[in-house]
């Protein structure tokens, strides 16, 4: 019997030919499956490739804790006659480079520029009598307070002698003087918007203006305040009820879930063991505990 030649036109051959082209695309789709997930666990960050991001692990690779702050603030922060930074906050962030077992190194940056060197890592920490307020935490992130103050009032006898409220500052023709970027400048716009703000990159400059008579006032921290009016007694009063609610707190940046948690355990164990009590007790004895 003879046998027909096959013929690739044949509807048969053209049902074969797709079929296998048909598994072809089906075995390649179950290779792509099998292998997405092997390729995304091992893309995956893992526990301890996250904490290789956090400043805590970078710390203590380093040996060092870089810590900002101006050291212009007393008595947070202030040089002593050879230089060299102390005062209450520094204080605070060596303890926590004793805890981490780690040397505390202190950079001195101006007001302005702290937010900023800690958001590009040249410090892992800002402790700088800083306020948590909401505006900054928009932008990093703040323990839980680990001292509390607020705003109160150096007054100028020359200007405004008869000033015995705050309010009474929201008027034309008051001069407030406020040190730029701290909360006093942003309390100042938002509570007196009468008055006319004048702005100094440091807080010397500002207690002049008052002390001169230029200023009619200056909002700055209770212990600030009581300070420059005793230095100038002649020439200033103080209303030392705060007006404000000042948390001040370690500042870090977005993100670094393991390095706030080790600061708040730090604040927490400090506070439980008495060191923080202590430590309080040297620059603010005679300051009523909130």
């Amino acid at each position: 019997m003879s046998r027909i030649p096959s013929c690739p036109s044949c509807p048969g051959k053209r049902l074969q030919t797709r079929a296998r082209g048909l598994c072809a695309a089906l075995a390649f789709v179950l290779a792509l499956c099998c292998a997405a997930p092997a390729a995304l666990a091992a893309d995956a960050p893992t526990p301890f490739r996250i904490f290789e991001q956090s400043a805590l692990y970078k710390i203590q690779q380093r040996g060092q804790l870089l810590v900002g702050m101006e050291v212009e603030f007393w008595p947070f922060e202030f040089a002593d006659k050879e230089g060299k930074p102390m005062g209450f906050d520094v204080d605070v962030a060596r303890l926590a480079a004793q805890e981490l077992g780690v040397e505390l190194v202190v950079k001195d940056i101006e007001w302005t520029g702290l937010i900023p060197a800690l958001q590009s890592e040249k410090v892992d920490m800002v402790i700088s009598g800083m306020t948590g307020t909401l505006e900054r935490a928009k932008t990093i992130t703040f323990t839980d307070p680990y001292f509390v103050t607020g705003l109160c009032a150096l007054l100028s006898n020359k200007r405004a002698p008869d000033v015995t409220d705050v309010a009474q500052l929201d008027a034309p023709g008051r001069v407030l003087a406020v040190k730029t970027g701290t909360t006093s400048d942003l309390v100042a716009q938002k509570r007196f918007p009468k008055a006319e703000i004048k702005r100094f990159k440091d807080e010397t400059a500002c207690v002049r203006e008052v002390v001169t008579g230029r200023a009619d006032a200056f909002f700055y921290d209770q212990i600030s305040i009581n300070k420059h009016q005793k230095q100038n007694p002649e020439s200033t009063r103080a209303l030392l009820n705060p007006f404000t609610y000042e948390p001040y707190s370690i500042a870090i940046r977005k993100g670094d879930f393991e390095w706030w948690n080790w600061l708040n355990r730090y604040l927490e164990t400090i506070r439980a063991d008495g060191r923080y009590d202590a430590l309080r007790d040297t620059y603010f004895k005679d300051l009523p505990r909130p």
